[in-house]
């Protein structure tokens, strides 16, 4: 091997570890900013004396809005997994927050949407959502650019990892 392969190796080995600095770097935040956005909702019903339910209950009425869906569903859509998902609708039964029927087609499963409790407590995670948004234009933390820059990224590596478990290489 010539002297320049080598340094053409060796460049690409620095490369690839400044990559992948990058790219565990980039986990960490994700994973760090999923668990201070269910802190800040978290906060924010401390300070409006909400008490009784978890930021990510908050996060699953907020997400089925004004649909009628199934655990499954909600797991298909993958913003949940697993038994985690049954567990807190059926709290968000049990609480008020939700209404649930036996589905007539497939008895076995059951479908939800919100109550009234569970839509007014949506409308504050929807006012918080549109506080932060409003607050990070006008402070000049992140314009339309940079969040639709952001969101493209996301979206590709979304993509890549679902591939990566459909195909597995």
């Amino acid at each position: 091997m010539s002297i320049q392969d080598l340094m053409a190796q060796s460049m690409s080995m620095a490369q690839n570890k400044g990559f992948m600095g990058g790219y565990l770097e980039a986990l960490s935040l994700v994973e760090r900013l999923h668990r201070l956005l269910l802190d800040v909702i978290k906060d924010e019903f401390e300070r409006v004396g909400l008490l009784e339910i978890s930021a990510v209950q908050a996060m699953l009425l907020f997400n089925i809005g004004d649909n009628e869906v199934t655990a499954g569903e909600l797991k298909s859509r993958g913003y949940y997994r697993g038994s985690n998902v049954s567990y807190n609708l059926k709290k968000l039964v049990e609480m008020g927050y939700m209404h649930h029927q036996r589905c007539e087609i497939d008895r076995r499963s059951v479908s939800v949407k919100l109550a009234d409790q569970g839509r007014q407590l949506r409308s504050v995670v929807t006012e918080l959502f549109e506080h932060h948004a409003d607050g990070l234009q006008s402070r000049g933390v992140l314009g339309h650019e940079g969040l639709e820059a952001i969101t493209s990224s996301l979206k590709r590596v979304e993509r890549y990892w679902t591939d990566q478990i459909r195909y597995i290489y």
